[in-house]
């Protein structure tokens, strides 16, 4: 057996997935075939296509996490960061807080004038910042608008 599913009907969750677990024993145990908890879930694992049951809760958790991501790797997006709007390309996106803020790097194609003085200027093209799912920062500038607000 090898780490990835082999089916197309892969359980959702963690939680169904020991649903189906539950399921298995009850009917082994019915064809006087009876298992452990442990045994059913392995059986489970095996019968998706995975080495194990660690190995397939691992893929479940990851697949959860890769389908929060508010934007991946080579996206085009546009926004505004620091009241200046701005298109660019996100060049990486790690999850953190289990998957409810995602750091966010990305490229500007025009750098953009952070500093609000006539007399002084500081150009930024790469931006590294953290965002939610909606992709906005929680941190606020002096006027209350978030920092960097990615359309979405």
């Amino acid at each position: 057996m090898n780490n990835s599913p082999t089916t197309d009907q892969d359980p959702l969750s963690i939680k169904q997935a020991k649903m189906l677990a539950k399921r298995l024993r009850t009917q082994l145990e019915r064809d006087e075939k009876p298992v452990s908890i442990a045994k059913s879930l392995e059986l489970l694992a095996a019968q998706h296509g995975y080495r194990d049951w660690n190995t397939m809760v691992a893929n479940i958790n990851k697949t959860t996490l890769l389908e929060k991501k508010p934007v991946h790797i080579g996206q085009r997006v546009s926004g505004w960061y620091l009241g200046h709007a701005f298109i660019a390309r996100v060049l990486g996106v790690q999850v953190q807080n289990g998957g409810n803020r995602f750091r966010v790097t990305i490229d500007l194609d025009e750098a953009v004038d952070v500093v609000s003085f006539d007399s002084f200027s500081s150009f930024r093209k790469r931006i590294t910042s953290v965002i939610n799912q909606d992709g906005i920062t929680t941190e606020m500038n002096s006027n209350g608008v978030p920092i960097l607000k990615l359309d979405i």
